[in-house]
């Protein structure tokens, strides 16, 4: 039988902030842009019952809670919390598919017979997290990817719910249609037009009807909806490529907050390939809008270095030269760095007149990771963001 959990961080980046600020504990908390056109990237639950919720507008945060502490992010420091935050899952499975720097896919079906239940894995792991990390994590289980999914929502905040297969088609059912992966506005209210509202309606209804109007979407999207959820958790422990990336709340579109998460993602892949031993050719950066089915559409741009490198500088540079060569840049709900045609394999030939700048940045990497083992990665940052 399939287990998949869904763990998902609580107001992540808030949680954070109070953790390593005693002083913001039980207080409103927002973090996001603070200039006048930012926005809320995380407002902790103190902030969420005045209605602060995440893309809105900090200005209208302000006005909805002006007795909150607003803050910038610090993305370098959520990284390295989302990277110890993901070793206590691979203690549990080695089949882990990270969403974004606060929400992981967890595949643990090979995992039963040595811990004994799904609910013993997501007890261990919320503990684990608790004790070691002092964070909250809420952690939902099913048969497939959607239902854990709707599971850690509703176990939210820092809660467990398990679905047992026998129990998925009537958890399903009443349901709103939305609740299902891929639907946005655009879809929901096409199925809206059909009277189908819930999941249950969408599940019962004529299977070739719907495909004469939303063509072969309308398969997955049945199929979802009967809990037929084939889709397998995609496991980044490969080493044929290093990635890292982030799905927002809502869509994207502060411009500073996009740089921001290219430079943390590129930083963080950088010091993965160097803690490896290993250095890559080719960048990649990914992104994805939402809307309609052709919007979910996965858009990557690549470039390859004439020399491998595991320096966080180029790594974002070259990421943000991608991202600022698009002609358009529409508001994004997911967005990642990846390197892959990866020196490592074998032993990397040293060039016999290698630059000062060259050696002076392997220096400044090798000093800036053993800051970072020792004192986490907001002990230091770098002087200015490399711009595309």
């Amino acid at each position: 039988m399939t287990t998949i959990l869904h763990a998902d961080m609580d107001a992540f980046y808030a949680s954070v902030e109070q953790r390593d600020d005693p002083a913001l504990r039980g207080r409103p908390v927002i973090v996001g842009g603070l200039g006048k056109r930012g926005v809320v990237c995380a407002a902790s639950y103190e902030a969420r019952r005045f209605g602060v919720r995440s893309a809105l507008p900090i200005s209208q945060a302000r006005r909805l809670c002006p007795k909150a502490v607003f803050l910038s992010p610090r993305m370098s420091q959520y990284a390295r919390v989302s990277a110890e935050v993901r070793e206590i899952f691979y203690r549990f499975t080695p089949l882990v598919e990270p969403l974004s720097l606060d929400e992981a896919y967890l595949d643990c079906s090979g995992s039963l017979r040595l811990f004994g239940s799904a609910r013993a894995i997501a007890e261990a792991i919320r503990a684990a997290i608790r004790s070691e990390l002092s964070l909250p994590v809420s952690v939902g289980a099913g048969s497939g990817k959607l239902v854990a999914k709707i599971a850690s929502a509703r176990a939210k905040p820092d809660g467990l719910l398990l679905i047992d297969e026998h129990e998925t088609d009537a958890f399903l059912r009443p349901l709103p249609v939305a609740e299902i992966w891929g639907v946005g506005p655009v879809t929901e209210r096409r199925l809206h037009e059909f009277g189908i509202a819930t999941i249950g309606q969408l599940a019962d209804y004529d299977s070739a009807r719907l495909e004469r109007s939303l063509g072969s979407w309308a398969t997955l999207l049945q199929g979802l909806a009967r809990g037929e959820d084939l889709r397998s958790v995609e496991a980044d422990r490969g080493r044929k490529s290093y990635g890292e990336e982030n799905t927002f709340p809502d869509d994207a579109v502060d411009g500073e907050l996009i740089d921001a998460m290219l430079l943390a993602h590129a930083e963080t892949v950088a010091r993965r390939l160097r803690h490896d031993g290993r250095k890559a050719r080719t960048i990649t950066i990914k992104w994805r809008t939402s809307g309609s089915a052709a919007q979910w559409r996965l858009s990557t741009r690549s470039h390859t270095l004439v020399d491998a490198s595991d320096d966080g500088v180029v790594i974002a540079r070259v990421a943000a030269q991608l991202w600022r060569a698009e002609p358009e840049h529409p508001p994004v709900r997911l967005l990642g760095v990846q390197v892959t045609n990866l020196d490592g394999d074998r032993p990397v030939q040293l060039g016999l007149f290698r630059c000062q700048e060259e050696i002076r940045n392997e220096a400044l990497n090798k000093a800036l990771d053993q800051i970072v083992a020792r004192f986490g990665a907001d002990a230091v940052r770098r002087g200015n963001t490399p711009q595309g």
